[in-house]
């Protein structure tokens, strides 16, 4: 693993040229991962998997208590590490400039960004609440891409550093019964992608991460827990789809969706019409009136392939 992870920096750092500049203006200054939404589930996975190497890290979080916890276990965890956790809603539209004042407070420069803060919200478009829709946006969204412009252009002066933007396997098809969230990850998939290719070869890591289903809360708070989408794909614990993501960032890889199963089905989604795709997304994310259980799942499943088969 460590010759594949030498060869991916050599391909990453193909084409580097440091401005002495930018690297002078750090000088003195110790670099630091800094990770949003980070006080549980897989933001916290990818935080454990990171302060590991001993890394200066700082998580962010709305939550103060968890997160302050969750600063206080890895601390203890890892000795080596400097954790920092500070409280801060990403979505709001000046936290660019109230991280830079963080960091210039403890002596440290973002070298590496992991966007992981979102929130998901289910049910029918039309009744969820416009100012839910504008927390959605703020967060999965326009955070995403102020963070990302904030901090992008020094890192390709220094030619190093990177960005990890958490999209998911909804970004590959369109989502009833979940459409703002699935649209939000949709646009995170393909900024990162292309802004990837904008800086190949020029020291800077820039990877989307598109996970499948990870046990975490988030199934929950978007009401999916009656969905056959829980009854039929398979969940992933936040500790693996952390390992598999940073070892993929570390590698200089532009898109990873983590997983075979995972892997097929957007190669599936991309490959399939959409007179057949969404049918079959409807059926699988629509919330039902009791639990769904595997067994009942797998059957619907063989209908839908029936009906949806007969309109080719």
């Amino acid at each position: 693993m460590d010759i594949l992870l030498k060869i991916g920096d050599m391909w990453v750092r193909r084409r580097a040229a440091p401005d002495l500049i930018a690297v002078a203006a750090v000088e003195g200054l110790r670099p630091a991962t800094v990770v949003t939404g980070a006080s549980e589930g897989l933001g916290f996975a990818l935080a454990r998997r990171i302060a590991r190497e001993g890394r200066a890290i700082v998580l962010l979080a709305r939550t103060e208590e968890v997160l302050a916890e969750a600063g206080d276990d890895l601390q203890s965890a890892y000795p080596n590490a400097t954790v920092i956790a500070e409280p801060l809603d990403v979505g709001q539209k000046d936290a660019p400039a109230l991280l830079d004042a963080l960091l210039a407070r403890h002596g440290l420069y973002l070298d590496v960004l992991v966007n992981n803060a979102g929130i998901g919200i289910g049910g029918n478009f039309t009744d969820l609440a416009p100012e839910q829709l504008d927390e959605l946006v703020e967060t999965n969204v326009a955070a995403v891409t102020r963070l990302t412009r904030h901090y992008l252009p020094a890192m390709r002066a220094r030619a190093r550093g990177g960005i990890m933007n958490l999209a998911s396997l909804a970004a590959f098809t369109p989502g009833p019964w979940q459409a703002p969230y699935f649209a939000s990850k949709a646009f995170v998939l393909s900024l990162t992608a292309a802004i990837g290719g904008e800086c190949a070869g020029e020291g800077v890591r820039v990877c989307a991460i598109a996970c499948g289903p990870v046990e975490t809360r988030i199934h929950r708070k978007m009401n999916a827990s009656n969905t056959f989408y829980r009854a039929l794909l398979p969940s992933a614990s936040a500790e693996r789809m952390a390992r598999l993501a940073w070892r993929s960032y570390r590698m200089g890889r532009r898109v990873v969706v983590p997983g075979i199963v995972n892997s097929f089905i957007a190669w599936s989604a991309r490959a399939m019409p959409y007179e057949i795709l969404l049918p079959m997304v409807d059926w699988l994310m629509k919330p039902r009136a009791r639990p769904v259980s595997g067994t009942r799942a797998r059957r619907g499943a063989l209908r839908l392939a029936r009906s949806t088969g007969s309109r080719r």
